[in-house]
């Protein structure tokens, strides 16, 4: 079972597709500079920055053209483990 959390799936969804449009925005792309960079049809970029759907591998073949994937791939590191006593917190 997952953490609690006030973020839903549609949150983060629409999250992500404001970023990528800002990213795309910032880098001055049009939806058509970005289809051509990623393969992903200008259609499906202007369905994803209005409703946040898109496949993983779409969302990722978009996320490369406007920034690391290095980014994305550190989430999957497993998080560090907090300490469980001062010992190990004033490194002893």
């Amino acid at each position: 079972m997952g953490q609690l959390s006030l973020y839903s799936a549609s949150d983060v969804q629409q999250a992500l597709s404001a970023w990528i449009k800002e990213r795309r925005k910032t880098l001055k792309l049009s939806r058509n500079a970005l289809a051509m960079c990623s393969t992903v049809p200008a259609p499906t970029i202007k369905k994803f920055e209005t409703t946040g759907q898109i496949s993983l591998r779409q969302f990722l073949l978009l996320w490369q053209c406007v920034d690391d994937l290095s980014r994305l791939q550190g989430l999957t590191n497993p998080a560090p483990k907090a300490p469980t006593s001062i010992e190990e917190v004033l490194g002893q």
